[in-house]
């Protein structure tokens, strides 16, 4: 695509759009919440056709939901959804290519599945007891339906925004204990039948339990505590520097903790080319990151693998805008330095060289010699989405991809989605 033909469409002034257009490209109906509902219709669906479902099925229902909720927040899984959807060749319609670099929205399969399985779980719960059940099965199903719903609530956006060390410890915690549960109510309900050993062997609810522990489990496996050397170039940034044996692909994470059993911050990987080891960005932003650039611990505790994120929908474009502000620019500066596909830059930040360092700057304006960077400092606060506007109209590209904070980033990807042009950005789900 042309720079003439993106100035084109973005200058072409049709007719105010519909509500339902102007609904569609909005928040309330992100493919996050689409996807969401679909899972949400579809257990509706399945449960109009049981409308007297025996707890039998209901168990294996809510088997199914924990299971597909576990997986798609697998890391291995997420890689691969990834890497499928990126894998999409330019000469596909650039509408297509829109569609599938939402891949990232796959948590509204999650939420949706959460949702699911914590309904089906009540009514298995409901039947226990209308069914005067053991002793055993009261107990455990009335602890796994407390969970499953303080899960729920925990993960409200208001609730976890203002609480989220206490979403954090909830699923965590919450989480391994009603495996465990599960785990006692699946054996029970085989003891009870006096199942064969075959019987155990084709016990569906069995094998979906196994597997939803075994995602669940996966990450954990790779804990490790690794050193790590902290520069701070500013009291508001820290770059963290790891070699341990793992080169991270652009585009990717890492979930970094003081205390592993507590919480988990995730941070997009800096790898540069030809070099072992990464870096990572961390930007004074509460309590936690404060300590971090204060403190400069010499080790941290690490999990799982690198997981691929927004960033790397790059790929399925001819050419993209990275709009970034402040240490937005941490998950663009992979991309821009190992040129995973053709890309402009406009990045916003107060004084970026004495706050991000020299060799930082130097880094990007070597990686994208015409790189817009405003200092707020000096320039004031910018209108981003004039300056995106122009860089998309100059530049000829055909997406953009904003790393900013919840509010930014909304107002940009609405903005230039309205306008017709595929923008994505970071949707704080993880």
């Amino acid at each position: 695509m042309t720079a003439s033909t993106t100035a084109t469409r973005l200058d072409r002034r049709r007719a105010p759009a519909s509500r339902w257009a102007r609904l569609r490209r909005s928040r309330y109906l992100k493919p996050y919440n689409r996807l969401a509902a679909l899972v949400v219709a579809g257990n509706a669906l399945a449960f109009a056709l049981l409308p007297q479902p025996t707890p039998e099925q209901a168990f294996t229902a809510a088997g199914i939901n924990v299971f597909v909720a576990a997986l798609v927040r697998q890391q291995y899984v997420i890689n691969l959804l990834f890497r499928l959807a990126t894998g999409a060749p330019h000469s596909l319609p650039l509408r297509t290519r829109w569609a599938l670099g939402k891949i990232y929205s796959f948590g509204g399969v999650h939420v949706g599945a959460a949702i699911g399985a914590t309904a089906w779980y009540v009514v298995f719960t409901v039947g226990t007891f209308a069914a005067s059940a053991s002793a055993l099965f009261l107990t455990t199903s009335s602890l796994a339906s407390l969970i499953l719903l303080s899960m729920l609530v925990t993960s409200l956006p208001s609730a976890r925004a203002r609480h989220h060390d206490a979403f954090e410890l909830t699923h965590r915690f919450g989480g391994w204990m009603l495996l465990l549960l599960v785990w006692v109510q699946t054996i029970g309900m085989l003891a009870q039948t006096q199942a064969t050993p075959e019987q155990y062997l084709g016990s569906a609810p069995l094998w979906l339990l196994a597997a939803t522990t075994v995602s669940i489990a996966l990450p954990w496996l790779r804990l490790r505590r690794v050193p790590v050397e902290i520069e701070t170039p500013s009291g508001h940034v820290a770059i963290a520097r790891f070699d341990y044996g793992v080169t991270p692909f652009a585009g990717s994470s890492t979930a970094i903790s003081r205390s592993p059993l507590r919480e988990w911050h995730a941070f997009a990987n800096i790898p540069a080319p030809g070099q072992s080891g990464f870096r990572l960005a961390i930007s004074r932003a509460g309590d936690w990151t404060s300590r971090l650039i204060d403190d400069k611990p010499r080790h941290l505790w690490v999990k799982g693998i690198p997981t691929a994120g927004v960033g790397n929908i790059d790929r399925l474009f001819t050419k993209v805008v990275w709009v970034a502000t402040g240490s937005g620019i941490g998950p663009c500066l992979p991309h821009l330095l190992a040129r995973t596909a053709p890309a402009h830059l406009v990045w916003s930040a107060r004084s970026p060289v004495e706050t991000y360092g020299p060799s930082l700057v130097t880094e990007i304006r070597d990686a994208v010699p015409d790189a817009l960077i405003w200092d707020t400092r000096a320039d004031g606060k910018p209108d981003l989405l004039a300056l995106v506007r122009q860089a998309v109209r100059t530049s000829g590209a055909e997406a953009v991809i904003c790393i900013s904070n919840a509010t930014t980033t909304w107002s940009l990807v609405e903005g230039l989605e309205r306008e017709g042009l595929p923008a994505f950005g970071a949707i704080w789900d993880s």
